[in-house]
């Protein structure tokens, strides 16, 4: 709603999402066209000019040692999940089983499993999946089992008690490590149409079904989540921005909470809500992979380094109680003003009213001052660590494309040339320049209305009423970044240039509108 958005679900935003949208629209206006005569040849481009190195290089470590890092590290994020959000105690109440697991998008690690185990699952998986056909795939306690082998990726149980053994129904914590968001397996067991797979474990890619906020209502208590959901702020008139008609307050239900974070209409399956800022914008998760082409990291371009990105993630969004910290409050004072302060100040009386104690969990090395970019709320998680994932990620490779017809592939390549190269690189290992593009570019549409102030050289708070279009991208208003591009705010005329560093302006880009069927609009547009 007001907050820079620079969080990405601890993913590989290869461009800023203004940019992103830029290529929705391209796709949007192929689909809405019909027919489309065939493009300028001589107007085709492999992508956009860009630097001969990328400007914002992070440092890197072992990335043997950053693969468990990515797969396993929580940073202490088990105590949040388990002692605040009470994942593990919903999931049990609500008899969770692996069949479930799969139908919300999990992914399992077979090599996690004994033999016995792989046995037994492989002959259910050969049956109808009914309970009496498949008792072990429909029983809540395989679904633990599963988690305490640290099987289903991302999903990390530790031996909190000590006690030689990891049983999360015994009193074990479960955490959340980045492979949720950012890994798959190979589906060479199992792979449910529309869900989740079972097999070898591939890191880097999007799991695109994978029900996040569905994931969340399942827990018991649901609202330690709340600023993460959609809201409604006093210090914003009750407005709210999102996709849902309505937003929560600090006096919403629990059923309310979850009846929001459960509905695909609001919370769409493969998106997460990526930043605490009481915006209800869920984007599509993003892949993980040869991370050392993108960059900067985040929506508006807020952060250089990935491992300033990923401390970010683990110290605010992955235990989200790191907002009520000095420096969590700092920082959203600044970026919020009333609007900040309402949202630390509901999410402190709603742990009390939950009993949520002991907080904020996460495990900080060092303490940084707070609106640092290597610590923006004031903390940061084991340095050495952060580096050695980004080797890791450094090192993951794109994955092969998919089998498709020849001619059409050539025919789309064609097109991509002529439509999206502006923005998106044809060759996939060169990296993708960084760049703001004005918001008058992307949504033409874009009629904002000014919600609330925000100190300089912060823009308003603005919402384009009735679209959730630009619900992500509000905060491109609010870009700190001035030495990216020329045209750092999203109010300018359409003939304005962006430049990038070392490189040339962006085409203009002229837009023609069509009404469509529903009453909305979509764009045809070409490059003048």
């Amino acid at each position: 709603m007001f907050i820079a958005r620079f969080l990405h679900a601890a993913g590989r935003p290869t461009l800023l999402i203004a940019s992103s949208a830029l290529a929705f629209l391209v796709v949007l206006s192929c689909a809405s066209s019909g027919t489309m005569s065939p493009p300028d040849q001589s107007r085709l481009s492999t992508g956009p000019a860009a630097p001969a190195e990328n400007p914002n290089k992070h440092e890197t470590g072992d990335a043997r040692a950053g693969r468990d890092v990515f797969r396993s590290e929580t940073f202490g994020n088990e105590a949040f999940w388990t002692d605040a959000v009470r994942l593990p105690q919903g999931m049990m109440a609500a008899k969770f089983t692996p069949l479930d697991a799969l139908k919300a998008g999990y992914h399992v690690n077979v090599d996690a499993l004994d033999d016995a185990t792989k046995k037994a699952v492989a002959a259910e998986l050969k049956t109808n999946l009914s309970p009496a056909a498949a008792p072990i795939l429909n029983d809540p306690k395989t679904t633990a089992a599963l988690v305490n082998a640290n099987a289903v990726i991302g999903v990390v149980a530790r031996d909190t008690n000590n006690d030689g053994k990891i049983d999360i129904t015994a009193g074990d914590k479960m955490g959340v490590s980045c492979a949720f968001c950012h890994a798959i397996t190979d589906g060479s067991v199992y792979s449910m149409p529309k869900g989740g797979t079972i097999g070898k474990q591939i890191d880097g890619p999007t799991p695109h079904f994978l029900n996040v906020g569905a994931t969340f209502a399942v827990a018991a208590n649901t609202r330690a989540l709340y600023p993460i959901a959609q809201l409604a702020l006093t210090a914003n008139k009750g407005a709210t921005i999102g996709r849902a008609p309505t937003g929560l307050t600090e006096n919403s239900t629990e059923a309310e909470i979850d009846a929001y974070f459960s509905n695909p209409e609001f919370y769409p399956i493969g998106m997460f809500d990526d930043a605490f800022d009481g915006n209800g914008a869920p984007m599509h998760i993003t892949p993980m992979f040869r991370a050392d082409l993108a960059a900067p990291w985040g929506s508006e371009a807020a952060i250089s380094k990935l491992d300033n990105f990923s401390n970010l993630v683990y110290t605010g969004l992955l235990d989200v109680t790191g907002i009520t910290t000095p420096g969590g409050r700092a920082f959203l004072h600044k970026l919020g003003g009333a609007a900040g302060d309402e949202i630390v100040d509901d999410y402190v009386k709603i742990l009390a009213a939950t009993n949520v104690t002991g907080y904020p969990y996460a495990q900080i090395s060092t303490k940084t001052t707070p609106g640092d970019e290597r610590g923006p709320l004031g903390m940061r998680v084991d340095n050495k660590k952060l580096l050695d994932m980004n080797a890791y990620l450094n090192s993951l490779p794109a994955p092969a494309g998919a089998a498709v017809d020849k001619a059409a592939a050539d025919r789309g390549r064609t097109r991509f040339q002529a439509t999206c190269t502006a923005c998106h690189n044809v060759d996939q290992s060169k990296m993708v320049p960084p760049m703001i593009v004005p918001m008058k570019t992307i949504f033409p549409g874009d009629n904002p209305v000014v919600l609330a102030q925000r100190e300089p050289p912060l823009n308003p708070v603005q919402n384009t009423v009735d679209s959730f279009f630009d619900d992500k991208m509000v905060v491109v208003n609010a870009s700190r970044h001035a030495n990216r591009c020329s045209c750092t705010t999203t109010r300018l005329p359409i003939s304005r240039r962006c430049s990038i560093p070392g490189a040339g302006p962006l085409p203009r880009i002229r837009f023609t509108w069509r009404p469509r069927a529903n009453g909305g609009t979509s764009s045809l547009f070409s490059r003048a």
